[in-house]
């Protein structure tokens, strides 16, 4: 990310997302860590305190400028604070000088939340298991081996670097950005919080039971997720809404096909189309459709087209020199469109690895990202895979159907909520019993 005396160029993912943010899509994600003890808030705020040092544009506040938005440097200092809010709360507020990350913690859990302007899902976790690990070095005295994170130790400026400027090439470009808007997909329906409130639910699984499903059906863990999630999908429409496509977004992690140590945004997107009267009632017809997609939009190409689409936007000219007001609305038009080609998304960051010296004192991991509807997000840690669901919607079929499908392969599963309408189905569930 270029710097300027006391301030930042975002990032070129970063540059369309305050444009977006309507309603529940706060475009802010969350990532939590669960504990085995109870959270002390002084340790914590003394964790946070030394780890942001390596992180200081985090610390930073969100602008206009006459046809950008920019972060610019300030004094304000992130204070920790006991869970309060409804998870994933707006942290952009128009006119108002706030940073755009907070750190919460309630009883065994430690949570951060992030604008997605700041980072992606992959550099937010950098500096959060940097945070958790300090955590408990201070809290059970001893030090983590250094040789740790080694791997992951790069120069203020490599964190910093907009490594979507670094790798463009001028091709495609904001052709690929509009191909989005191309489908007609099925939408997802349910009834909207009147709050415009996010609403959480957590699947827990075993990751090695959940693996060896994925290798019964010679598949990977990313792919049969998305099946398993089309599949809740389908269970929730109607013969009438299977005459439209179900169209999953899916994020890719650039970082793994090109040598970057950024902390910035830097992800793809990939879309998988699946038509549901090609459902034949087995997971494998929808396996093996996903699977394809997954094979042909992962090639090094098609790649270089999707991290190029972000790119294009600061090199169109056209683009360049209209006002930021008039992008604001143009960006909202064009975002409103091609959510229309999407029916949802899943995001699966992997496997998160610790040191083995805090391992045990960590029960799980999970991740959510605002959506304008219904998004899910993976995570796993040892043997503890979650399943997370951020939507806007006040009843959660999908997740309901998702739970049953895997509870029907064998797979046990842990649901844990913030929604009351799930809680009390629960008590009643058990009540009737």
């Amino acid at each position: 990310m270029e710097r300027s005396s006391n301030w930042y160029k975002l990032d070129n993912a970063a540059k369309i997302i305050p444009s977006t943010v309507r309603g529940a899509n706060t475009r802010v994600f969350r990532i939590s860590c669960e504990l085995l003890e109870e959270i002390d808030p002084v340790i914590l705020q003394r964790a946070l305190d030394e780890s942001i040092v390596e992180y200081p544009f985090f610390n930073c506040i969100l602008r206009r400028g006459l046809f950008w938005y920019y972060l610019e440097d300030s004094n304000l200092e992130c204070i920790v604070e006991e869970e309060h809010l409804p998870p994933c709360s707006a942290l952009y507020l128009p006119g108002k000088k706030n940073l755009l990350y907070r750190v919460f913690y309630y009883k065994r859990r430690i949570s951060i939340e992030m604008f997605h302007v700041l980072a992606d899902g992959t550099g937010a976790l950098m500096f959060f298991r940097r945070l958790v690990t300090r955590y408990l070095e201070i809290a059970h005295d001893f030090h983590v081996d250094s040789d740790f994170f080694a791997a992951e130790i790069a120069s203020l400026q490599e964190k910093n670097n907009d490594s979507f400027k670094h790798f463009y090439q001028n091709q495609k470009g904001l052709k690929q950005l509009k191909s989005l808007s191309s489908n007609d997909a099925y939408q997802l329906h349910g009834e909207v919080d009147s709050n415009n409130e996010s609403h959480i639910v957590e699947a827990c699984v075993s990751a090695k039971a959940f693996k060896k499903l994925a290798e019964k059906y010679n598949s990977t863990v990313g792919v049969l997720s998305t099946s398993v999630y089309i599949a809740a999908i389908i269970d929730t429409m109607s013969t009438a809404q299977k005459k439209k496509p179900i169209v999953v977004s899916v994020p890719v992690n650039l970082r793994q096909y090109f040598q970057s140590y950024t902390a910035r945004n830097f992800f793809g997107v990939i879309s998988i189309k699946f038509d549901p009267m090609d459902f034949d009632s087995t997971l494998e017809s929808i396996i093996k459709v996903v699977n394809n997609a997954f094979r042909e939009q992962l090639e090094p190409s098609r790649i270089n087209e999707t991290m190029n689409s972000y790119a294009a936007l600061e090199h169109n000219i056209a683009i360049k020199v209209v006002p930021l007001f008039i992008k604001d609305y143009v960006v909202g038009q064009f975002d409103a469109a091609a959510k229309k080609g999407v029916t949802t998304s899943i995001s699966n960051m992997g496997m998160i690895r610790m040191p083995a010296e805090v391992t045990p004192f960590i029960e799980r991991f999970s991740a959510f990202m605002t959506a304008s509807k219904e998004q899910i997000t993976i995570c796993s840690f040892r043997d503890k895979m979650v399943f997370g669901e951020c939507s806007a919607f006040t009843s959660h079929p999908t997740m309901l159907n998702l739970c049953r499908r895997l509870t029907s392969e064998g797979i046990g599963v842990e649901i844990s909520t913030n929604d009351f309408n799930v809680q009390h189905h629960e008590k009643k569930s058990k009540e009737s019993k």
